[in-house]
């Protein structure tokens, strides 16, 4: 364990104290450094994650430590469903986590100083190069609460067509598909992603999806 680890805790609460809230009932998180020192503060950080052992109290008086994943930009992610045709538009993505294909929306990390809008529109035009014509916001999300502290914000942007993938992040086709399509490939379990569904979700019950 480095002092390091610790500094880059405190940096992190600093900057970012809406993640080190505390609630009545909850998981505290104990901020007092000997004990930050012992579950490990900031273990882990790259330019796209951080992994962080909290020092915590439980609800029932237990201490612990409680990891969790965030992103390193305070700004939120994005999920992009385009729509183009009377449809919707689909990416095959090979997925290194999975190590499969996978039938998804477009979607990315936050990004330092473009707010939500911005970045959808720059996902849309570096993943799949169409331009937004309309963009409608659908909500925010959690994708695993038991992990990750972040939130993801969803959209449905009517797009102008689809022009070159970005094959070099592992997109290989790209489809438009009437909805009734998707969702069958929803039922049937061709499409997983747990983005994806939730922003199909907001859709239809936003009354997008006809």
């Amino acid at each position: 364990m480095s002092g390091e680890q610790v500094r880059r805790y405190e940096r992190l609460r600093a900057e970012r104290p809406e993640l080190f809230r505390n609630e009545p009932g909850g998981i505290e998180i104990l901020t007092d450094p000997p004990a930050v020192e012992a579950a490990g503060g900031v273990v882990y950080q790259d330019p796209y994650l951080l992994l962080v052992r909290d020092p915590v109290r439980f609800p029932d008086g237990r201490p612990g430590a409680y990891i969790r994943a965030l992103a390193p930009v305070a700004e939120p992610g994005c999920v992009v469903l385009p729509l183009l045709d009377g449809g919707m538009v689909l990416i095959e993505h090979y997925r290194h986590a999975t190590r499969s294909w996978h039938w998804e929306v477009p979607r990315g990390f936050g990004t330092a100083g473009l707010s939500g809008a911005e970045n959808a529109a720059k996902e849309l035009g570096e993943e799949i190069g169409a331009r937004v014509r309309e963009l409608v916001p659908l909500g925010e999300m959690h994708p695993d609460t038991g992990l990750l502290g972040d939130r993801v914000l969803l959209f449905a942007a009517y797009v102008d067509g689809v022009g070159r993938l970005a094959g070099g992040e592992g997109i290989r086709a790209a489809r438009t598909v009437p909805f009734a399509e998707a969702e069958a490939m929803v039922a049937d379990g061709r499409i997983t992603d747990g983005f994806t569904l939730a922003v199909l979700t907001r859709a239809r019950l936003a009354g997008l999806t006809g």
